[in-house]
C-alpha cells in the first residue's frame, strides 16, 4: 500500500510501505478520508513521536470501510466487514489502509459523509474530553474557547452550545469573526481591537464570569486572563502556540480555587480513549445526526496533496477542518 512519509528535508511523499497486519483485537480499514490535526505538523517536525507500535506516518483520525477483522474483534464488537466507520488512531491515517483496535472505532453517523466522519474522532473526542471530563462543564456555565477560528474550536463551540453552555471566543480580525458566525458563539472578541483580559474582567464584574477555559495558546495572555474567572473555575491547557511561559498571581489561584489542568488526548491510555469514544457515540452522536452539531470542513484535498494541505494549517488559513481524500 501507499502512505505519506516525511523525507529527510521534512517534505512529504506518497510512497510504498508495508501493508498492515492486524492483531486478533483489530480490524483493517480501507481509508476513504483522513483529517488533519496540528499534532500532525508537530510530528512532521519531529516534536510529537507516535506511540510505540503505531506506524511512523501521520494521521490521527480517519473514515473508511472495514475489510478484515481479527477473531477477538468479531467476538467482542458489533462491527462486521463492510461497515462504514470512523476511527481514532495513534498514527498511520495518511495511508490507503490502517489497522485499528475495535474499541477505537465509531460508526459513521447518519447524514455524515466520509469526509465529515473523518473530521470527528480526534477533534470531537478532544472536545468531549475537555468540556465534560476535564472541565466538568454544565448547562448554564460559561466557556472561554480561545482561537475561535481553529479546527478544534469549530467543534467545541457548537458542541458546547448544543448542551446549553454560553460561549466566549477570540479571533484576530473582523474577517475571522465573520467566518465563524455560523458557530453561534455568544461573544466573539477581536483581540486586535479589544484586550481579552479586560473583557473577562467586565464579564466577572457583570456576574457572567468564565467557568471553564480551553486554551491552545498560552503565553503571556493566559496569566492575565486567569485572574478573572468564576470561583472554582477550570483552565485547561491543551497547547501553547502563543508561548510556553506566563506569569501568574498564585494568590489569586488558591483564593479563587482555580484549577489549571494540562490535557492531551493522545497521552490517555487506550482504555480511557475507548471510554471517551463510547460516551461520544452515546451523548453527542444523536446531536450530530439531528444536525445540532456538525464538523466544519474548510478544505478537501487528495492525499497526494498532503503538503499543500499542511500549508493551510501552517499559515493558519483554515476555519474548520482540512481533510484528505484517499479513495
Amino acid at each position: 500500500m501507499k502512505a505519506i512519509l516525511v523525507n529527510d528535508d521534512k517534505s512529504l511523499s506518497w510512497a510504498n510501505v508495508p501493508d498492515p497486519v492486524i492483531k486478533s483485537d483489530e480490524v483493517l480499514v480501507e481509508i476513504h478520508a483522513a483529517a488533519l490535526n496540528r499534532a500532525d505538523l508537530m510530528q512532521r517536525e519531529g516534536n510529537y513521536p507516535p506511540p510505540e507500535g503505531c506506524p511512523e506516518w501521520m494521521g490521527l483520525e480517519i473514515a473508511g470501510v472495514i475489510v478484515e477483522m481479527g477473531d477477538e474483534a468479531k467476538e467482542k464488537s458489533n462491527y462486521k466487514i463492510g461497515d462504514m466507520v470512523c476511527a481514532l488512531l495513534g498514527g498511520g491515517g495518511y495511508a490507503e489502509y490502517v489497522s485499528a483496535k475495535y474499541d477505537m472505532l465509531m460508526p459513521v453517523p447518519e447524514n455524515c459523509s466520509m469526509v465529515e466522519a473523518a473530521a470527528i474522532p480526534e477533534a470531537f473526542a478532544t472536545a468531549y474530553l475537555n468540556l465534560f471530563i476535564e472541565g466538568k462543564i454544565e448547562a448554564g456555565n460559561t466557556l472561554l474557547m480561545n482561537a475561535g477560528a481553529s479546527g478544534l474550536a469549530s467543534v467545541i463551540i457548537p458542541m458546547a452550545k448544543a448542551f446549553g453552555i454560553r460561549v466566549i471566543t477570540t479571533v484576530r480580525s473582523d474577517e475571522l469573526a465573520a467566518s465563524i458566525k455560523h458557530l453561534n458563539a455568544d461573544l466573539v472578541v477581536n483581540t486586535s481591537k479589544e484586550d481579552i483580559a479586560e473583557v473577562l474582567k467586565r464579564e466577572l464584574e457583570a456576574g457572567q464570569s468564565v467557568d471553564v477555559a480551553i486554551d491552545c495558546l498560552g503565553g503571556e495572555i493566559m496569566g492575565k486572563c486567569i485572574h478573572y474567572l468564576t470561583h472554582g473555575a477550570r483552565w485547561i491547557m491543551i497547547a501553547a502556540l502563543a508561548g510556553e511561559k506566563t506569569e501568574i498571581d498564585l494568590r489569586n489561584i488558591y483564593m479563587r480555587n482555580v484549577r489549571i489542568i494540562g490535557s492531551t488526548l493522545r497521552s490517555k491510555p487506550p482504555k480511557v480513549k475507548a471510554e471517551i469514544l463510547a460516551s461520544l457515540v452515546k451523548d453527542v452522536f444523536p446531536k450530530i445526526e439531528s444536525g445540532e452539531v456538525k464538523p466544519t470542513i474548510h478544505a478537501v484535498l487528495p492525499i497526494e496533496e498532503a503538503e499543500k494541505a499542511h500549508d493551510i494549517l501552517y499559515k493558519g488559513m483554515n476555519v474548520g477542518k482540512v481533510v484528505l481524500t484517499v479513495k
